[in-house]
């Protein structure tokens, strides 16, 4: 998988031990997409990868390449968005997300007779909002 946005920031680096005795590093960072409503992505880099961010400064677009990899604790599930590939974007913005095309402002077209039918008084009643709301978020 691939996404494209703006390199906000580098977390501090992270080290350890492993339960095998082995030492780790990794570190975090987060970009910004560049859509109608862009999100902000934490992805990590591990090992030898970590030297990848060191090309990049804030503020960069950038392209990374990822895997998503979900695990389960103690009935919990955990996503990590581990990074493989940094590199400078070499698209603009205007071409990493295509706008979809619902979003036409054009008027809907006339029927063939090339005038609308006369709205029934019914249709034309006036909306109120009960406070309801069926939508998810």
């Amino acid at each position: 998988m691939e996404i494209i946005g703006k390199l906000l920031m580098k977390l501090p680096l992270q080290s350890g031990i492993g339960r095998t005795g082995n030492s780790w590093q990794k570190q975090e960072f987060v970009i910004e997409t560049v859509e109608q409503y862009p999100k902000k992505v934490c992805a990590n880099l591990w090992g030898d990868k970590l030297d990848m961010l060191e090309t990049v400064n804030i503020g960069d677009m950038v392209k990374v390449s990822f895997s998503l990899e979900s695990r389960e604790f103690n009935g919990k599930w955990y996503t990590d968005v581990k990074a493989w590939k940094i590199e400078a974007a070499t698209e603009g913005p205007a071409q990493a997300m295509p706008q979809p095309a619902y979003q036409s402002t054009a008027a809907p077209a006339a029927p063939a007779g090339g005038m609308m039918p006369p709205m029934a008084s019914e249709d034309m009643d006036t909306f109120v909002d009960n406070g309801s709301d069926d939508l998810p978020f």
